[in-house]
């Protein structure tokens, strides 16, 4: 009778740990952009935006190299891509990013050259700076990234790199 009541209380913390537990990362680079041409780069500013999200994806993207602006207005032609990004939050007990979403784009035509999401529910939340980290850097690790290159071939679009879900987040 113990042993069961133990496997029981086991198996109820597991459930517990798990449930509610949702993250995944993804990325997808367009096959025929190669991501160290693209020098310069404008992350548009997106005025309901007031965690500065967009200061750290120019300050991770400067980390790789790229020269990049800032602000809420249009970008012009001069920049090599358009950089856009969605950043969905959340409440449990304190605010947290939930969900980014980075695309960078064509300047011209806005098209998408790359792209990439990271979504952390409540248990396996991470910092915005660490959240931006995430996607940037699994969009410079795709295939897409630098042709010939030897790294592992990108996922399809929406294919789920890493996943540890128990039952999905529904937006409010």
């Amino acid at each position: 009778m113990q042993t069961l009541l133990k496997l029981s209380a086991i198996f109820a913390v597991v459930i517990s740990l798990t449930t509610g537990c949702a993250n995944h990362a993804t990325s997808y680079v367009n096959p025929q952009t190669d991501l160290s041409t693209l020098k310069t780069m404008y992350v548009r500013h997106f005025p309901s935006d007031n965690s500065a999200v967009n200061e750290d994806i120019a300050n991770k993207l400067r980390s790789k190299g790229v020269t990049v602006t800032t602000g809420p207005e249009l970008a012009s032609n001069k920049f090599d891509a358009l950089v856009t990004y969605v950043d969905r939050w959340y409440w449990d007990i304190t605010m947290y990013m939930l969900e980014l979403t980075v695309t960078i784009r064509d300047p011209k035509t806005e098209s998408p050259l790359a792209t990439g999401n990271s979504l952390h529910a409540s248990l396996t939340r991470k910092s915005q700076k660490e959240m931006v980290d995430e996607v940037i850097d699994n969009i410079y690790n795709s295939l897409g990234a630098a042709p010939g290159g030897n790294a592992s071939p990108a996922p399809a679009k929406n294919e789920v790199q890493s996943n540890v879900t128990a039952k999905p987040v529904v937006p409010q």
